[in-house]
């Protein structure tokens, strides 16, 4: 009985500290997030001395002299201090990547990012090597107006719970760039959502905008046939404008 109620007293001991462990985890999450509209303009500078501003819910995205500059104007919704660890940046939308880019192809960050819990804060990022691929690739999405994908790897402020979210940013003009969160990645556990599901879902709507895509190919196929099948007349000639002939014959 001593043995038994011993392993007892351990078992919900750990069972305690387990849920002790998690409550301290969630008071120093972070989670970023776009910035709301109507949060304030941020400026921020870059190591040639360029200047770039992001107003709420927008990026800030050049293409000059060959640099590209990227600047997002965060939300940390999260309870806990979030501290940039490195980011990649991707030609195109999210659909077109289903997976995150891997851990050893993020670029560090240079310098110390921290968005406090509760707040606004500011991601930057350049591209300038003249050799590098992506910064081919992304300064021309920029200059002809196509989205990019960036993803910004953060932990909490003792280096843990580290996490990836993805940001989608779309050109609404020439000046302006909407930000748009796609979703999140959580390396050091499972997170709310498997991995395999989040993959199923998006697969599903993948699947059903093909469908819905040659639904309506082939409607427009059969206006354009039935549009081009019936005889062609002269208004003179069709039926309804023929007059009985006066002589009867």
């Amino acid at each position: 009985m001593l043995a038994f109620a011993t392993f007892s007293a351990v078992r919900s001991s750990n069972r305690s500290a387990r849920i002790a462990e998690a409550a301290l985890q969630e008071q120093r999450r972070p989670l970023l997030a776009p910035s709301r509209l109507e949060d304030p303009t941020q400026k921020i500078m870059f190591l040639e001395g360029h200047w770039v501003s992001a107003s709420g819910g927008r990026a800030a995205v050049e293409h000059m002299d060959g640099i590209v500059y990227l600047a997002i104007s965060l939300r940390n919704v999260g309870s806990g201090i979030a501290v940039c660890q490195g980011w990649a940046v991707r030609p195109g939308s999210a659909r077109d990547y289903p997976a995150h880019v891997p851990l050893e192809d993020f670029r560090l960050q240079s310098r110390d990012l921290y968005v406090p819990a509760g707040d606004i804060g500011m991601w930057q990022g350049a591209l300038r090597h003249p050799d590098d691929p992506i910064r081919a690739e992304v300064s021309h999405a920029i200059d002809t107006g196509q989205p990019i994908t960036v993803e910004l790897l953060y932990s909490d402020q003792i280096g843990s719970q580290r996490t990836i979210s993805r940001f989608g940013l779309t050109p609404a003009n020439d000046t302006t760039w909407i930000v748009g969160l796609n979703r999140h990645w959580y390396l050091d556990w499972e997170g709310p959502r498997p991995e395999s599901l989040t993959l199923a879902a998006a697969n599903a709507v993948l699947r059903d905008q093909e469908a819905a895509a040659e639904r309506r190919a082939e409607a427009e196929s059969e206006r354009a046939v039935g549009d081009t099948s019936g005889p062609r007349h002269a208004a003179g000639d069709r039926p309804e404008f023929r007059q009985a002939d006066p002589t009867g014959t």
